[in-house]
């Protein structure tokens, strides 16, 4: 039995859930002192998957890691405002879930302990509703479900949106069959940062470098400031290393996005979720 936080300004309360449970409310509440009383928003926090690592040294191109594996988290989360809803990344396919013992695709093992829809479900949400749908890249542990969220106006940074999109990505079938709904859904392109809502509470960053189009995510809320990463770390040892993968498509430029989020964070006194952190997911969603 998993217990999850629900956090909000007034209350704190914690409800034993079963394997199938709602997503945790990591905060609630509205941006910055002198923002209108509209810009509020609400994290929740969703558990979108297990990844193990089982070669870690594809995630340092300098040798840090070699001879090393990792568990990892795929978070992904929603987002509720006063003007409409954001689902941010899609984390792993929900058909997973069916594999008890997960599946091994390439140099990681995959697993989906509880499912996106499911997690909705509980948290009274249904996906047709959601108004928004971003990603912070487009590789397979962030585009899921993506297709779930086809009928949502799609944010995405045109530059990703053609890396997503191009002829090589179409020759991966399986890969490409999880992206391939949003090609015709609604779209926002847009270049640079993207502020959703307009009052500075939810904000798209530009961090380049992972993929040509990489994004993190800055939400405001009553109690705390928070910056998801995305991609740009995936293990706190690499904040604190400046690790970078031997597949991101820049490592100049992700070393800027490096320096460009970490004087973000200090700017804002944000509190960093590392998406792929195991302890940072326990930490939000109570476990």
């Amino acid at each position: 039995m998993k217990k999850f936080l629900l956090l909000s300004a007034m209350f704190v309360f914690a409800a034993a859930c079963s394997r199938e449970s709602a997503p945790a409310d990591a905060a609630t509440g509205a941006g910055s002192e002198n923002s209108a009383p509209s810009a509020t928003a609400e994290l929740i926090a969703m558990d979108c998957g297990r990844i193990t690592m089982m070669d870690l040294s594809l995630f340092a191109s300098d040798g840090e890691y070699d001879g090393r594996e990792n568990m990892a988290a795929d978070m992904c989360f929603f987002v509720r405002h006063a003007d409409g809803d954001l689902m941010w990344d899609a984390g792993l396919p929900d058909a997973l879930n069916a594999s008890e013992d997960g599946v091994t695709n390439g140099p990681f093992h995959l697993s989906v302990p509880v499912t996106v829809a499911s997690q909705l479900d509980a948290a009274g949400v249904a996906p047709a509703d959601i108004e928004y749908f971003s990603i912070s890249h487009s590789h397979f542990d962030h585009v899921g479900n993506a297709a779930m969220f086809a009928g949502s106006t799609f944010l995405i940074d045109k530059d990703e949106r053609a890396f997503m999109f191009r002829s090589g990505a179409r020759e991966d079938a399986e890969s490409f069959a999880l992206i391939a709904p949003l090609e015709d859904a609604e779209t926002t392109e847009f270049d640079g940062d993207h502020d959703v809502f307009g009052d500075g509470s939810v904000v798209i960053l530009d961090m380049p470098g992972h993929t040509p189009g990489h994004k993190s995510l800055l939400v405001k809320t009553v109690s705390e400031t928070y910056l998801l990463t995305g991609d740009l770390y995936h293990l706190e040892e690499a904040r604190e290393k400046r690790t970078i993968p031997q597949f991101n498509s820049d490592a100049e430029q992700t070393l800027a996005s490096m320096d460009r989020f970490e004087a973000l964070a200090e700017e804002h006194g944000a509190r960093v979720i590392i998406q792929h952190s195991l302890d940072d997911m326990k930490a939000l969603m109570g476990e």
